[in-house]
């Protein structure tokens, strides 16, 4: 095995425990904030500006970690943040549950323009697209384990309980991040500059797509708080669970299909997307496949739109690259929660026809970006 994916491997660990900690407290993060009695814009609100912060502040991240080299200090101090999860058992009121949410979604914008950076460079000597997917499938088996331990912790306990026993793989992530640091303090030796140090034109382009195909694609609290009323509590972080196995499974598909066809691979997710509404049905075999699709969703865009940046820029802008992806990403994520949040509450057909709408030109953006490559 190369040292290349020794470190996406090690990296993948990483994100392995940091998944177990906050997508096991994401299954439940719906449920959890109606428990104080919020409607659905406000947990679609609440939820979606924890993730424009998540995303939206990697752009500053991202030119900080160019600006000044220091990959491993950003990702450090981002991956701290992660502790903010199991402090959701002591929260007393709603605003303070918000707060620590946001917390922890701060920390995943300081760290991850960085991290995937230095994926990248290592991705440079195995393939894009299998770099990527080999870390997003690693990431996504913490996160099918994060929920099954919080399924096991509500089955017969509180929610506080379900948050207090994930300190342990929030500390784990902190350890082995520590390890792989020790082992590859320069990752950027990976990969040579070989192309131009700026930012392509078509990368524009291509950001529009992002956020085109990210506005219509239902947040998972916001998924959740509509199967609170429909299925047993206990069973969401199972069907999240299921959610994170398909991600993976399709991380790595999508990823290899990358290597070998390039971005056309990405006009599978418009077409993907407006299958999740299956979820909305009143049926658990709709609930399933609309779950399964929210998943293999997700496994593109996190493995297979990470490694297209890679592409699209040189190594001197990488860091500043993902950041730009990453807030863009972000706005269209806290756009549509707030959006699908209100429509949820208004016209669940009016939610419909939007995701359809946006879907479709996502869909003929992504048309024009391949053939402009």
């Amino acid at each position: 095995m190369s040292k290349a994916m020794k470190f996406i491997i090690l990296m993948g660990l990483v994100s392995l425990f940091g998944d177990i900690t906050y997508e096991g407290a994401r299954s439940i993060v719906g449920p959890y904030l109606a428990t104080f009695g919020l409607s659905a814009a406000v947990v679609g609100l609440v939820t979606g500006f924890g993730e424009f912060t998540g995303y939206g502040l990697r752009l500053l991240s991202g030119y900080v970690a160019d600006r000044t080299g220091r990959h491993w200090l950003m990702t450090f101090l981002g991956y701290s943040l992660i502790l903010s999860i199991p402090l959701l058992a002591f929260a007393q009121y709603w605003w303070v549950a918000a707060v620590l949410i946001v917390a922890e979604r701060l920390g995943k914008a300081i760290r991850t323009p960085a991290r995937d950076a230095m994926l990248s460079f290592a991705t440079k000597q195995v393939g894009r697209g299998l770099g990527f997917g080999v870390h997003e499938a690693m990431d996504q088996i913490g996160a099918v384990i994060g929920p099954l331990i919080v399924f096991s912790a509500l089955v017969g306990y509180s929610y506080k309980e379900a948050f207090m026993v994930l300190f342990l793989p929030a500390l784990l992530v902190l350890l082995a991040l520590l390890a792989t640091w020790k082992l590859y303090p320069a990752p950027q030796r990976f990969e040579e500059e070989r192309q131009e140090s700026e930012i392509k034109g078509s990368f524009l382009l291509y950001s529009i797509f992002v956020f085109l195909s990210v506005v219509g694609f239902l947040s998972f609290p916001l998924l959740s708080y509509h199967l609170a009323r429909y299925v047993d509590l206990r069973l969401i972080p199972l069907l999240y669970a299921l959610a994170m196995g398909v991600d993976a499974l399709f991380a790595l598909i999508s990823g290899k299909c990358y290597d070998v066809i390039g971005l056309k691979t990405l006009m599978l997710v418009p077409l993907l997307t407006p299958l999740t509404l299956l979820a909305l049905q009143p049926t658990f075999a709709g609930v399933v496949a609309g779950v399964a699709a929210w998943g293999a969703v997700m496994g593109m865009h996190e493995a297979t739109t990470r490694a297209a940046i890679a592409d699209l820029t040189g190594v001197k802008k990488r860091s500043t690259a993902y950041g730009i992806f990453n807030s863009i990403f972000g706005l269209a994520m806290f756009a549509g929660g707030a959006v699908l949040g209100y429509l949820y509450d208004v016209s669940t057909t009016g939610l419909v026809m939007f995701v359809l709408a946006v879907e479709f030109a996502a869909f003929l953006v992504i048309l024009t970006v391949n053939k402009n490559i």
